[in-house]
């Protein structure tokens, strides 16, 4: 029971899905054999989802803190004690509030360690927004508290994984937010994660253009010859196996993306279109880059359909299963490398060699 994996997770919006798709994936009791679940928020608003969806075998534990967490059972820490009014589907303050404060519990707990990695349950990036919290998303907010100097967006699933250079900014921004150094960082911060995270020994990135058919040589537009293909070149030239820049358009049409471990796109638009496409219902979003694990499903918080039942739990039950997966590498990489300060080996390298040919 102590190798199991602690997962916290936060619940969202609570006049949206996301108690929904946890309470659904919570109520599958094979979950319990791969980690110990902790939910943040409070027993009689996810009683109240319970009831509206029709689930009615399962319960939550109640614990006071993630160190009392029950190894058999689904968690559930309480972030307030007074009664909160859920109006299923409605964009408002109330939902804001208590996201917030699921949130911050648990990413407290993330940062001092109590637990292991953080699934995030959807916010509506305006509601939430208060005098505790100012950022855009669930990225920079996590990027801020855990000190990370740097992020990458990561879009994964088991045939695709993407990652953006701008974020949750303007579209007539983002050309002026395209430079050199950014990319770079950006595909340093991939290529460590493909190895970290995911065990992949010798990653292939490739890296979109910006402009229409990459810019055709300069007729539509000069970021391609000026800033990205310098980019990538530099990063060539560093160890680091990245190719392009590829247009966009015809790069998923053909089906390109398969030769490649991971695509880096400019823009959120660009990579996350052909992304949700091709894995919507199981998609995951991770926060690669910082200290702590993150994970979260690739969905809003679906107020269209909140309370009617029909929400499906894949994506989330897939964010929960990557935060392990992901926890699990960095426990063994650490091992591997302490073996290797032990002996004077190589075992970190012929590791990732052995799990890469595997692949």
């Amino acid at each position: 029971m102590s190798n199991k994996v602690k997962i916290g997770i936060s619940i969202g919006d609570v006049n949206g899905i996301g108690l929904e798709v946890i309470i659904k994936t919570m109520a599958n009791s094979h979950i319990l054999n791969y980690c110990i679940p902790i939910v943040y928020g409070h027993t009689k608003v996810a009683s109240f989802h319970r009831k509206a969806t029709g689930v009615s075998d399962f319960s939550f534990q109640v614990i006071p803190s993630a160190a009392q967490a029950n190894p058999t059972k689904a968690n559930m820490i309480n972030c307030w004690e007074e009664d909160v009014r859920i109006e299923l589907g409605s964009a408002n303050e109330t939902g804001g509030k208590y996201a917030f404060l699921s949130l911050e519990r648990a990413t407290q707990d993330l940062i001092d360690g109590e637990i292991d990695a953080l699934v995030t349950a959807p916010i509506n990036k305006h509601n939430i927004q208060s005098e505790n919290f100012r950022f855009p998303g669930h990225t920079e907010y996590l990027q801020e508290k855990s000190g990370s100097s740097d992020v990458l967006m990561f879009l994964l699933s088991d045939d695709l994984k993407v990652g953006v250079v701008t974020g949750h900014i303007p579209v007539q921004e983002v050309a002026g937010k395209i430079s050199k150094e950014g990319i770079l960082r950006k595909l340093k911060l991939m290529n460590e994660s493909l190895k970290k995270d995911f065990w992949i020994g010798k990653p292939k990135i490739a890296v979109l253009g910006l402009n229409p058919h990459a810019g055709d040589n300069g007729l539509l537009g000069k970021e391609e010859i000026d800033i990205i293909s310098p980019a990538i070149q530099e990063a060539f030239d560093k160890g680091i196996m990245a190719f392009g820049p590829y247009p966009a358009d015809g790069f998923f049409g053909k089906g390109s993306f398969r030769q490649f471990d991971a695509v880096l796109a400019m823009y959120h638009d660009q990579g996350l279109i052909p992304f949700k496409t091709l894995a919507f219902s199981t998609g995951v979003n991770y926060t690669a880059g910082l200290k702590v694990v993150r994970t979260s499903p690739d969905h809003g918080t679906g107020y269209d359909i909140a309370g009617k039942g029909i929400a499906d739990p894949a994506s989330f039950t897939e964010a929960l299963f990557s935060a392990i997966h992901i926890v699990k590498n960095r426990r063994e990489q650490e091992e591997l490398l302490s073996n290797k300060l032990r002996t004077g080996g190589k075992v970190i390298e012929t590791a990732l060699d052995i799990k890469d040919d595997a692949s």
